[in-house]
């Protein structure tokens, strides 16, 4: 498999150092930003993950998480003091796919940093092999082959979780999903109860991208008290 390149943003030259060698040791190829603004400029197609430090001066990690979703998939790691659930919803409603609290074990990171590359080549935007049929849920389409999504003929962009909730209900409609089996399917984690609140902003995410139009009757419903379907 080719070397996975890697940018993370911090303004701490001690813990970039530190996890720069971390990461090397690990196969990867590591490129270091010293803030928000120079992780857009170094952001290309190569980068295969991002990890963003929260607080940084100038342009934050939320902010420059915001501004990837633009122009890119690419998955998104958190890394923050901040570990109340207020903060990981900011987190994901800017786009990003995983939270990391400090302090975390290296371990911890390695095995996040795995797991979220490993969706994103298996599931997500950077898929290239394999696939099955086209599935379609009114003017909703989704290919799995390209994990491309269109809406009414346009392209939508989705990130890979964003993807993987939707391909989960749209391959099975009408069957109603409890946030426990997304979030166990999806992140392949235990569920605990605050786990609920990242599946819903996951899924406020994906209704705006797809028109969050109240009158598409194939849009993703909420069946109160249940879970989550797409008619």
């Amino acid at each position: 498999m080719d070397q996975k390149k890697i940018l993370f943003a911090d303004d701490d030259p001690e813990i970039r150092e530190v996890l720069r060698l971390l990461l090397a040791g690990e196969g990867y190829q590591v490129i270091e930003a010293a803030n928000g603004s120079q992780a857009l400029e170094l952001l290309d197609d190569t980068v295969d993950l991002v990890i963003l430090d929260v607080m940084m001066p100038g342009m934050g990690g939320y902010a420059v998480c915001a501004e990837i979703r633009k122009r890119s998939a690419v998955p998104v790691l958190f890394l923050t003091a901040k570990g109340q659930d207020s903060d990981k919803t900011m987190g994901f409603s800017a786009g990003g796919d995983d939270y990391l609290i400090k302090p975390f074990s290296y371990s911890e990171l390695i095995n996040r940093v795995k797991a979220m590359l490993r969706r994103y080549y298996v599931y997500g935007a950077k898929k290239d092999e394999g696939g099955g049929m086209i599935c379609c849920c009114g003017n909703i389409e989704i290919d799995p082959a390209q994990c491309r999504v269109t809406v009414a003929g346009q392209e939508v962009v989705l990130t890979d979780i964003e993807y993987r909730i939707l391909y989960l209900l749209a391959s099975h409609p009408k069957k109603v999903f409890s946030a426990q089996n997304i979030y166990e399917s999806i992140w392949n984690e235990p569920y605990f109860y605050t786990s609920n609140n990242t599946v819903m902003v996951h899924i406020r995410n994906i209704r705006r991208k797809l028109g969050d139009d109240p009158q598409n009757a194939h849009t993703i419903r909420t069946v109160w008290g249940k879970g989550y379907r797409i008619e």
